[in-house]
């Protein structure tokens, strides 16, 4: 590969878009195990929206809700309810990595601005991404403070956390026939490449089908698959979302462990409920997927799914929507070398998810 033109150091933060933010707060603290490190609103001097930053391992969350019905983030949520908003990424310098964008075609919504308080200097700017959906460049470099100006401490009892680490990817659903697009807009306007390429032979069943392709940056350390719909004799789980969401959008968001079965076991004890895939599943996988260092017992117990690769195996699971829309949910996954997304398991979860929107009367 040529030169990085747009060096990101990872992912600085996910904000999300939802009804009420103090909720959401407690929801994600007392669930799945995030600090509350920051808010800002009206003690704080911003009048027109409330905002809580929550933190676990280097996974930083952010929910923000309107004080009016006529703002932006209320209109935001009456179209799409509660969702991701904007991706942060780090950057060293955030007019370049705009330059550098802008230059190959991306659509710039917020130059690099600066804001400063005693905690130093926070600079950002944003630019378009797929439906409502932007990253925003961070540079925090020379900023000591809590998250940004206008942010205060939330004093808050400790909350255990349940073992997540970081962010692994962000999963888009977009329209039928835009796959494409957006992964060529990955590799022009951003610099990322193509991982990964998943047909609809590979992700179908009797029912439904999607088609999938992966983009990663240069380090290979943010990653971004895109779903679209494939035909099929039934709606699948993209045009669900779609229909839900009312537009593409973050389906889900994968963050590391590094013990899943604890974190599973932790999360359940909480009250968050798991997509189950059929039993039959868990009757051949130890001769699909050969040793691991888990006991394949608690793993069928938990629910996990296993799959292996070249390169090594990997452990995942996935959360029912965590809001009344089936459109968000997240994803846990713990890496054993196995740099893939769990092909293996795509016909059996593809099997699960049918089952829950049958139940919804969405299938």
């Amino acid at each position: 590969m040529g030169e990085d033109f747009l060096p990101l150091k990872g992912y600085d933060h996910v904000e999300l878009y939802v009804g009420n933010a103090r909720q959401a707060a407690h929801f994600y603290e007392k669930v799945f195990g995030f600090r509350p490190v920051a808010k800002s609103g009206l003690e704080t001097g911003i009048r027109d929206r409330a905002c809580y930053v929550m933190e676990q391992g280097v996974v930083r969350l952010v929910f923000t809700s309107a004080y009016r019905p006529d703002h932006e983030i209320a209109r935001h949520c009456a179209l799409h309810g509660d969702g991701v908003k904007s991706i942060g990424l780090s950057v060293a310098d955030v007019e370049q990595a705009l330059a550098e964008t802008r230059k190959r075609g991306a659509t710039v919504l917020q130059p690099a601005t600066v804001v400063k308080d005693d905690g130093g200097t926070f600079v950002t700017g944003t630019i378009k991404y797929a439906g409502d959906t932007v990253f925003r460049f961070v540079d925090r470099s020379r900023y000591g403070g809590l998250f940004a100006p206008g942010f205060r401490a939330i004093e808050s009892p400790a909350c255990a956390s349940v073992g997540l680490a970081a962010i692994d990817h962000i999963v888009t659903n977009v329209h039928l026939g835009e796959m494409n697009f957006w992964a060529n807009w990955f590799e022009r306007i951003m610099g990322f490449r193509n991982l990964l390429h998943f047909s609809d032979k590979d992700i179908s069943t009797e029912y439904s089908a999607l088609m999938s392709k992966v983009v990663e940056n240069g380090t290979g350390k943010i990653k971004f698959p895109i779903n679209e719909p494939a035909e099929g004799k039934k709606k699948s789980q993209i045009d669900e979302y779609l229909d839900f969401y009312c537009g593409p959008g973050v389906q889900h968001i994968a963050m590391n462990t590094a013990d899943i079965c604890a974190t599973v076991e932790r999360l359940r004890s909480r009250g968050l409920d798991f997509l189950r895939v059929p039993d039959t599943y868990y009757d051949a996988l130890p001769e699909r997927v050969g040793e691991i260092d888990q006991d394949y017992r608690r793993i069928r117990e938990l629910g996990i799914l296993v799959d292996r690769d070249d390169d090594g195996y990997l452990l995942q699971i996935f959360t029912q929507p965590v809001q009344d829309r089936p459109t968000l949910f997240f994803e846990v996954i713990e890496r054993h070398g196995s740099r893939g997304f769990g092909i293996g398991n795509f016909k059996a979860l593809f099997v699960s998810l049918e089952r829950e929107q049958a139940l919804r009367g969405n299938l």
